[in-house]
């Protein structure tokens, strides 16, 4: 299994980040996806621009606090975990990935893809946060 963290403190109210990630009807700010199809209250699918689908199932929602869900595609399978904060009008995240690759060949490769995917989620969280 593969586990890869990113935390940052971005100068927003937590409601505002809270809103921004866990929405699942606006997820335009977002590069690599094309669309989220919302299943129930707990089950959805991202789409990226490559038509690529993931599954994700939310195992936990603490509002402004902690956001959990499970995913699987066909190369992939594993578990996020989102942790926020807030101090003096400023919110921390950490978000946790593990995954473990469903191919042999992918498993050397699974870390610096995670890593690539959360810098550039990070990125574009930052620039949504900034145009609202």
């Amino acid at each position: 299994m593969a586990v890869a963290t990113i935390q940052a403190t971005l100068p927003y109210d937590i409601q505002k980040v809270w809103d921004t990630v866990t929405s699942l009807e606006n997820t335009s700010w977002r590069r690599d996806l094309s669309s989220v199809q919302v299943l129930s209250p707990t089950k959805f699918v991202e789409y990226t621009k490559e038509g690529y689908s993931t599954t994700f199932m939310i195992t936990q929602t603490q509002p402004c606090q902690c956001w959990e869900f499970d995913m699987e595609n066909d190369n992939i399978e594993g578990h996020w975990t989102g942790i926020f904060s807030h101090k003096n009008g400023e919110t921390t995240i950490t978000f946790t990935e593990t995954v473990a690759a469903k191919k042999m060949l992918m498993k050397p490769f699974v870390k610096m893809y995670l890593k690539k995917q959360q810098l550039a989620y990070l990125s574009d969280l930052k620039r949504a946060l900034a145009n609202e």
